[in-house]
Formats: structure tokens, C-alpha cells, sequence
């Protein structure tokens, strides 16, 4: 198999075929896909019990780690042991509430003050549904003062560091990234005003659909599970996930390598109020690669995979993983929430919400060639005050009063950049 190059692959002409060549290959190379399928079920089920258990005692089935644990250097070894299973955390008390309110009422500030709702021309990709509102939800903003402290912040380049050295970043003889340093992948912002009543998100994986199959670089990554060694596969491992580069043409692609996921609460939320979930089981992957190899799927068929969409998690095949759906924890403006690249996902429905859900997208992307070169993509973009590379070109903030400049970047968020 040949690693992936910096440029973004094609769709297959014939994915179909594709999928079917695939598959023989897959099957001949594993041996008995049953015995290996059954073996990974197994260990799912188990996992997912444990869950059952544990939200039937009242328990958190989320870690929650206290910011200044993690500052200190000080995070027990049972916590550790929890987020290494669990796939997911919650930071506590990661920036003062009262600074995190602060930067939501900044938020409020720049949207109105540069006439928002009157430039608002609608949902730029179909990622997050049909936004019926005046106002969207997921507001396509990337460089506020708020978002750029953040990002820069040494709080938050401690959180990141200390996510990353869950993985393990030296293997098959290589370096694969610097835990220590990362860099900038600006995103979107989120306001969800109460008496919201929304349809949610359903449960899902970002970074790659059909690219877990078919690229070369993804097969790498899966080495061990492809090759039926389910005992030798480790979802931590983060050999070729450098290497990997989605299908060109879509609008939810991702085109830096993310530890972790996450993002930072600027609101109080009750865990009963449409919050994210998760199915906190990191190897859940394996069960969702092997599961189209069965008898029971059509062969050019992936259990309802699309080109260029997300990795949908379904009833229909995914019944045993969507057990262990696990909403986060009650949190308060200023707490983070964080999972495992390769987690499932989604936003739980909610009829007349209770509060606001106010959220900043920031997510661990740590210094490796391939997150540099988009960094250093962002670093143009962000001059410019436009929409980065991996979002509809919708460059809001080209002329908005009040957009954080470079001269307000400090060392910090001036290496994030990768740009000098």
C-alpha cells in the first residue's frame, strides 16, 4: 500500500466497483471475517454493558477531570485509565465562567454590530440539517477576539498537550506528530437560543466515509484490524493518520489530523437540554469496518455510506454501538468537552430548550507536516478575514469592525499558524 500524497484524492469513477474490489481483497487477506467480526462483538458488547451499568446507577459514564489536575500535573492515574477507555472528557472549570460569559457577550457584540442577520445568506453546506430560523445555529464565524484568545491561550495549549499524550505518537519507527505543539484549525461557533426546539444530529464519524475502506493510507491505519488481528488493533495508535487525506470535493471534509474533537462551553447546559453525545467506546471503529463484510450487506454497499457525507451510524447496523449512546455531564460556561477522533456522535434532540447552548469549535490538531501545511493555509484566511479552506467560502468577516488582527496574536497563536 502507498502512503497518501498533500494532495486531496479523487472519488473512485466506479465506487461501487470499488467497494466490491475492496471487500474480496479485505476478505481474502482476514481469513474467516465472522470469527474476527464476532471477536470484536464481543468486546463491544461487554463495553456497552458496562455503560448500561453504569447510567442505570446514576454514574458518569464521561470523565471528568478538574483543569487544575491537569495544569499540575496532577491527574489521578484511574482518571487517566477512564479517558484511555472512555474516548472522551470533560474539563472542568478549563477557562474562570465569568471570562468564558465575557467572551459570549464579545460574540453578541460582533454579530450585531456588523449587521449579522441582514448578510445571513443561509446554511453554506447541509452538515447540520435544514436551519429554519432567521438566524442559523452554527454561525459561520472563524475570527473573533473571543475564538482567538482561546486558541492561543495557555490553557488551552495545556489541555491539548495533555489529550495528546494519550496517543501514541512514536511508532512503526516514526514520529508521527508533536504532542507538545499545536496547530491552529479555526472553526464555527454555536448559539442555540432557549425555546429552541430542534431535531438534533444523528450519531455519525467525521474524518473520512469511504476513505476508510478504499485509501490506501487509511487501509495502513487499520492494519492490524484488516488483517484479523483484532487483539493487536489499538485505536491510540497514530501510525499513517498523518497521511491521510479525504476525497476532494466535499463540504464537510477535514484536512488536518484531530487527537480529539471538542469544544468550549459559553453557557451553563443541563445534560437534559439537546447537549452531544457519544458512544464512549474508541474501538467501536473496528466494529463499524468489519461490519460491511458480513453476509447480510449488499457488496457494493457499506451500511448506507455516501461520497463525501459523514460515516452514518444506523438502527439497521448499528444496533449493538448505539446502546452505549452517553450524553455528556451537566457543564457550566467555561468547561470543555473532548472525544476521540474516531468517536461516534451527534446532538440529542430537544422541544423548547431550557437556556442557551452556546459552544466555540476548537479541536486538537496537533504539529505534524500535514496540519502544518493547513495551518499555513489558515494563516492566509485569517489575514483576509475569510472562511478556511475546509468550509463554504461564505468570508463574512472580510470587513466586520472588531476581527481580531495579527498584531493581537502573542508567540503562542503566532506558531499555531505555522507561518512565521
Amino acid at each position: 500500500m502507498n502512503t497518501a500524497t498533500a494532495m486531496p484524492p479523487k472519488l473512485p469513477d466506479d465506487i461501487p466497483g470499488a467497494v466490491r474490489a475492496m471487500k474480496t481483497e479485505l476478505r481474502q487477506h482476514m481469513g474467516d471475517v465472522q470469527v474476527v467480526f464476532d471477536e470484536v462483538a464481543a468486546f463491544i458488547t461487554s463495553e456497552v454493558e458496562d455503560i448500561e451499568q453504569r447510567q442505570a446507577s446514576g454514574e458518569s459514564v464521561w470523565p471528568i477531570i478538574d483543569y487544575r489536575d491537569i495544569a499540575a500535573g496532577t491527574v489521578p492515574a484511574t482518571q487517566m485509565e477512564e479517558v484511555r477507555r472512555r474516548g472522551c472528557a470533560v474539563v472542568r472549570g478549563h477557562f474562570p465562567r465569568e471570562a468564558a460569559l465575557d467572551w459570549d457577550r464579545s460574540l453578541v457584540e460582533y454579530v450585531e454590530r456588523n449587521d449579522f442577520d441582514n448578510q445571513y445568506r443561509g446554511p453554506g453546506d447541509n452538515f447540520f440539517g435544514t436551519l429554519t430560523a432567521s438566524r442559523p445555529e452554527i454561525y459561520p464565524i472563524y475570527w473573533s477576539r473571543p475564538q482567538m484568545e482561546a486558541r492561543q491561550s495557555e490553557q488551552m495549549a495545556t489541555v491539548q498537550s495533555f489529550l495528546n499524550h494519550f496517543w501514541h505518537y512514536r511508532s512503526e519507527g516514526k514520529v508521527w506528530f508533536d504532542p507538545d505543539s499545536n496547530c491552529l484549525y479555526p472553526d464555527r461557533i454555536r448559539r442555540r437560543p432557549p425555546g429552541t426546539t430542534s431535531g438534533g444530529l444523528g450519531p455519525h464519524t467525521d474524518s473520512g466515509a469511504l476513505e476508510r475502506w478504499l485509501l490506501p493510507a487509511y487501509q495502513r491505519v487499520f492494519r492490524r484490524l484488516f488483517s484479523g488481528h483484532f487483539d493487536a488493533y489499538d485505536p491510540w495508535d497514530a501510525a499513517y493518520r498523518t497521511e491521510v487525506y479525504e476525497y476532494e470535493g466535499g463540504t464537510t471534509m477535514c484536512s488536518a489530523f484531530r487527537t480529539f474533537q471538542g469544544w468550549t462551553a459559553l453557557s451553563d447546559m443541563a445534560n437534559n437540554q439537546g447537549v452531544l453525545f457519544t458512544v464512549p467506546i474508541p474501538a467501536a471503529m473496528a466494529y463499524i469496518l468489519l461490519r460491511p463484510l458480513l453476509d447480510d450487506v449488499a457488496e457494493h454497499d457499506l451500511c448506507g455510506v455516501s461520497p463525501r457525507l459523514v460515516l452514518p451510524i444506523s438502527e439497521q447496523w448499528h444496533s449493538l454501538l448505539l446502546r452505549g449512546k452517553t450524553l455528556i455531564p451537566d457543564v457550566q460556561a467555561g468547561d470543555s468537552i473532548w472525544w476521540h477522533c474516531d468517536m461516534i456522535h451527534g446532538v440529542e434532540k430537544v422541544t423548547d430548550q431550557q437556556g442557551w447552548g452556546n459552544v466555540m469549535y476548537i479541536p486538537v490538531s496537533p504539529l505534524c507536516e500535514k496540519n502544518a501545511e493547513y495551518a499555513e493555509s489558515c494563516a492566509h484566511h485569517f489575514e483576509l478575514g475569510e472562511s478556511p479552506d475546509d468550509f463554504p467560502s461564505e468570508h463574512y468577516e472580510k470587513d466586520w469592525q472588531g476581527r481580531f488582527m495579527p498584531a493581537q496574536l502573542n508567540e503562542r497563536g503566532r506558531q499555531s499558524l505555522c507561518a512565521g
